[in-house]
């Protein structure tokens, strides 16, 4: 392995998503930015893949404030107040961003942007463009970064987080060639996205490997939460390779119900006031459930029906499910759709001020990577209006950041330089430690928990943790550090949910009585760090 080349930016962003592209864009005002994507840039990620929408108070009917307390009811008050604040009184400002760099939503007959119901909202409030938004915005978002002059690296995944005694420094990356890259940066912005491929089945792409959380907590920062995974209740269930591919909440937006093998529209049992537009932790439950007590259907699931739907609404509201159904040799327009929960968004994250700074100087964060906003579950349409809110929060705040002189200590790259060149004496292929991370996580860490399932989840975490992975080419060595982040991510995860001894939002706990509802819990975030692990009591979240 050759010695590092090494590049110079103001500002670092790592992460080609919704969050880290609108986070260059700001930040690249302020001075020479880089924007490193493991993927193709504008390509990867969850963003271009989220269908459902982008949430915003538009109209005279509905306010910032209901906006506000839905996103705190739905995420059981375990959100960060300000964060949630900043959220729904920012979110119609950045959703005129996007229109005005040219981004085409769905409009009324009055040619104002049209908004559909979403679940755990008392107004539809969720702007799409048909059930493509993500893919709507990104490509707005990447003619708006082509415009700024900022550097883009494609196929460069960072393995580090430089430090220059408590400040963050910039990055150590492998391009595809298994080059080096040593990356010094004023500021660093870590906009990675999510990690649920630690989970068997899941609706993210093959980068959601959790690499955010792994460097943050490599790096000093503090998490919070990361036990609150959110299972979207309906996602694929068949073909077996197109398991928990997303079934996007605009279907049951649009007026899809759901209904088990005795064709009963079982959620009246569950939340008959709000019925399929509940949350989607009670509505995921409910569908576990259904499945586990014998109401299933032959793959798996249950059903989700739009039959009773105008043809017309699905071919317009709903075209790419329609096109993924039918390629699947289902037309949903005259059949059902069979549907069942899949890892979906990790709601923790890094600590954040309301400026994206984490606890680590020198390191900003936004979107699914950080903590806070969301709380214990977070409501269909938040996390696209969370890109842009807290992606252009964060690079401003990395922008404004001052210069200084900039230094990688040479003792740290070749502690990374061993560590990579160890793969190649290694043993174990990183495709088998994680098949068997995400067979373990989803059995034991999955929607319904007990302390018996946690620990043992946590005891392969730690087997696997042991072994030796092993690098068969050039490139490999970073598919090894990604494994090893899977392996930070799930271990956070199940820590968390060790700590939460309470059922609250995505987090259910089997084995434990309380007397209390969400609002009156006396728990707070669950806290880890390289300090240590706790979770904070006696206070009114």
């Amino acid at each position: 392995m050759r010695s590092a080349e090494f590049l110079d930016c103001h500002v670092l962003v790592i992460g080609s998503g919704g969050a880290g592209v609108r986070a260059a864009i700001e930040a690249s005002g302020y001075g020479e930015t880089i924007l490193v994507s493991k993927t193709i840039a504008g390509k990867g990620g969850c963003t271009t893949m989220a269908e459902g929408g982008y949430n915003a108070v538009l109209r005279e009917q509905d306010s910032c404030e209901v906006h506000f307390e839905d996103t705190m009811k739905g995420g059981a008050y375990l959100n960060d107040p300000a964060l949630v604040r900043l959220l729904v009184d920012e979110a119609p400002e950045r959703m005129g961003d996007l229109l005005r760099w040219g981004a085409v939503f769905d409009v009324t007959d009055c040619c104002e942007v049209a908004q559909r119901p979403f679940g755990g909202q008392r107004f539809p409030r969720t702007c799409y463009a048909g059930d493509r938004t993500g893919h709507e915005m990104m490509l707005t978002l990447m003619d708006r970064l082509a415009a700024t002059g900022t550097e883009v690296l494609q196929e460069v995944t960072i393995v580090h987080l430089f430090k220059d005694e408590n400040t963050v420094a910039g990055a150590l990356g492998i391009d595809r060639n298994g080059e080096l890259l040593a990356i010094r940066a004023d500021s660093t912005v870590l906009a990675t996205g999510g990690g649920t491929r630690i989970y068997d089945i899941s609706t993210n792409s093959s980068s959601g490997t959790g690499d955010g959380y792994a460097l943050g907590f490599r790096a000093g920062a503090e998490l919070v939460d990361m036990e609150q995974v959110q299972f979207h209740p309906t996602g694929a269930v068949y073909p077996y390779d197109a398991r928990g591919r997303l079934v996007t909440e605009a279907v049951r937006g649009e007026g899809g119900i759901l209904k088990n093998a005795l064709n009963e529209r079982f959620m009246i049992k569950y939340d008959p006031e709000r019925m399929e537009l509940s949350t989607r932790d009670v509505v995921a439950r409910s569908i576990a459930t259904e499945i586990m007590e014998g109401r299933g259907t032959p793959h798996g699931g249950v059903y989700l029906d739009v039959t009773h739907l105008p043809r017309s609404q699905i071919e317009s509201r709903l075209p790419v499910m329609l096109e993924q159904f039918l390629k699947f040799g289902v037309d949903i327009r005259d059949d059902p759709m069979e549907v069942a929960p899949t890892a979906h968004h990790i709601m923790g994250g890094l600590r954040i001020s309301t400026e994206g700074q984490t606890t680590v100087p020198g390191l900003y964060a936004c979107g699914e990577v950080a903590g806070g906003v969301h709380g214990a579950n977070r409501l269909g349409g938040n996390a696209l209006a969370d890109t842009q809110v807290f992606g252009k929060r964060a690079g401003e705040s990395a922008g404004k950041a001052k210069k200084r002189v900039k230094r990688i200590h040479r003792e740290e790259i070749e502690a990374q330089e061993k560590r990579l060149s160890v793969f190649y004496g290694g043993e174990v292929l990183p495709t088998t430690v994680a098949r068997s991370l995400q067979i373990a996580m989803w059995e034991g860490a999955g929607i319904f928990r007990t302390a018996k399932d946690l620990e043992k989840t946590e005891g392969v975490i730690n087997h696997l943790s042991s072994l030796s992975l092993k690098a068969t080419g050039k490139s490999n060595p970073a598919e090894c550090c990604i494994v090893q982040n899977m392996l930070t991510t799930a271990s956070l995860v199940v820590r968390g949910a060790l700590l939460r001894k309470e059922s609250r939002g995505a987090h259910v706990r089997r084995d434990v009585t309380q007397a209390w509802d969400a609002q009156g819990s006396p728990y707070g975030h669950t806290c880890q760090s390289l300090q240590g692990s706790n979770i904070k009591t006696g206070v009114k979240v």
